[in-house]
């Protein structure tokens, strides 16, 4: 038998795994390398965070990654030759962390790479014809690029399984989400606040687990960051919300955002920043006549934009007024402005950060992807949200060999 074959058997019947997990979101601020120990699977499921790392994104990677990002037309050629760089760049960010951590590869199982979204097309979002009903999406970061300039076993491509087994390929975060922090004591609200905002809901652990979905919820810091950029070049985000919170909301601007289809489409859904793009903006802003509202109360806008997509997906499922107790992650849980904005829209939700259950807000996504590396290894495909469409139950990612 191949030899990395009987390594992985090998994985398979061991009581624990040491596992990197790699996660760059449509922020494009860098590479999130989660190195964690995971003992057992399923349910069972122990997680240890060993080291944790963003490693920023210089600008010239960012624009080489804007090239093609949520574009409609790129050049196939930049396409190709992007996928196999982004994955020697994820492999040598990958050793610069070893390295300083001082832990040979070796020493390391698994490399569990989500690689970078650069396109997302589920069927409710494209209108091309010729693949009406297909769900696709696109992350570029070759995992045979990782797994051989590493010598680590890699897997990738985690979203594909999601679609073809019926999913739209995001978000993928309640698969983790409950082996891992599920609760006796409470019914939980998982709220990720990337690029594009997201909530996991667990009901209490020993309850019904088809009751456990994950969906999009609308934009979070995608436009927000744009517009940041768009009018401060050299500002990469608004930093602690503070031109969002010396702005007004701009309630007819706000009510044109909040009347794409989006927002009233059934749970669970995915979108990203194809739709919310600052062509959305720019055309609302158009049909309101508030192209020169400042920035100040653009921002504010956006941030309760963010907000109120949150309240709307949360009513959806549980009534007016949820009273959830709810746990940020990702970069939105660094932003005041929104988190407080989110307190006006979900008064009777009780709000704290993941790091109050143990697990470091702005690693949760990483070690999401440790984590489904573990369950495809040594597990067996997660059943959860057995009653909804869209929520198969699968085993994710695809396995390269280093040789």
């Amino acid at each position: 038998m191949n030899s990395h074959l009987v390594r992985l058997h090998q994985l398979a019947q061991q009581p624990s795994r040491r596992i990197i997990g790699l996660m760059s979101g449509t922020s494009l601020d860098g590479l999130d390398v989660a190195l964690c120990r995971l003992h057992g699977h399923g349910t069972g499921t122990r997680l240890e965070l060993e080291q944790f790392a963003t490693v920023p994104y210089t600008n010239e990677v960012r624009r080489r990654i804007r090239q093609v990002f949520a574009g409609g037309q790129v050049s196939l050629e930049y396409l190709t030759l992007l996928n196999p760089w982004l994955g020697q760049l994820h492999a040598e960010l990958v050793n610069q962390c070893l390295q300083q951590w001082q832990i040979a590869p070796a020493e390391v199982d698994l490399v569990a790479s989500h690689g970078q979204t650069v396109y997302h097309a589920p069927a409710h979002q494209h209108q091309h014809p010729d693949f009406a009903g297909m769900n696709a999406t696109l992350q570029l970061g070759d995992g045979d690029q990782v797994a051989v300039h590493t010598g680590i076993i890699t897997l990738s491509d985690f979203r594909q399984k999601h679609i073809a087994g019926g999913g739209e390929g995001a978000p993928l975060a309640a698969y983790g989400d409950y082996l891992l922090l599920s609760s006796t004591q409470e019914e939980r609200l998982l709220l990720n606040l990337g690029g594009i905002a997201n909530f996991t809901y667990l009901p209490r652990a020993g309850q019904d687990a088809s009751t456990a979905f994950s969906t999009d919820t609308g934009p979070g810091n995608t436009l927000l960051d744009a517009t940041v950029r768009q009018h401060r070049p050299e500002l990469a985000y608004d930093e602690d919300g503070k031109l969002a919170a010396a702005g007004q909301v701009h309630q007819v601007l706000l009510h044109e955002l909040l009347a794409h289809p989006f927002f009233a489409a059934p749970l669970p859904k995915t979108t990203g920043p194809e739709l919310f793009g600052p062509a959305y903006l720019r055309q609302a802003l158009e049909r309101t006549n508030t192209l020169q509202l400042g920035l100040e109360d653009t921002l504010a806008t956006l941030t309760e934009l963010s907000a109120v997509g949150v309240a709307r997906a949360a009513q959806q499922v549980f009534g007016v007024q949820p009273g959830l107790a709810v746990y940020a992650s990702g970069g939105g849980a660094h932003n005041p402005a929104l988190q407080a904005a989110l307190r006006r829209q979900l008064p009777a939700c009780t709000f704290s950060t993941t790091e109050t259950l143990g697990v470091l807000p702005d690693a949760k996504e990483a070690i999401l992807f440790a984590l489904l590396a573990n369950e495809a290894v040594a597990g067996q495909p997660v059943s959860i949200g057995a009653g909804r469409q869209r929520v198969p139950a699968v085993s994710m990612g695809k396995i390269s060999f280093p040789g």
